[in-house]
């Protein structure tokens, strides 16, 4: 099991910038492929971006797919998600979340694939 916590959100103008990161405890968190969601006010939890174990794997939503960068500090136990370009639709609360693989370039973009999840972090985009 894995303590997943994450920070970066806020409020920003559409356009601007957010860094998010999740910090993970523990000493395998090379071990885990993690993933973004998000969920909009009203709406179901939406995959947002996933990196496999290595980092060398990455996939996107087409929502975010050339707006946002996925990345992972394995030294640091943390993954990040670069958002640039940010629109109103974007305003969501974002969770990171985890799930230990044996392949190296796994890539899990299912919710129901994961068992460990943060608290989320609100990022609000304004127009």
């Amino acid at each position: 099991q894995v303590q997943l916590v994450e920070s970066g959100g806020g409020q920003v103008q559409a356009g601007g910038s957010l860094r998010l990161s999740c910090a993970a405890s523990g000493r395998t968190f090379s071990t885990y492929a993690m993933g973004w969601f998000r969920q909009a006010p009203g709406k179901e939890s939406e995959f947002a971006a996933a990196i496999s174990r290595s980092g060398d794997a990455t996939d996107y939503s087409d929502s975010v797919k050339g707006r946002c960068t996925i990345s992972r500090d394995n030294a640091k136990n943390t993954v990040y998600l670069q958002m640039n370009s940010l629109k109103p639709e974007d305003t969501a609360v974002y969770y990171c979340a985890a799930q230990p693989v044996s392949y190296y370039y796994y890539l899990i973009a299912g919710p129901n694939d994961y068992n460990n999840w943060g608290q989320g972090t609100q990022v609000t985009v304004s127009s």
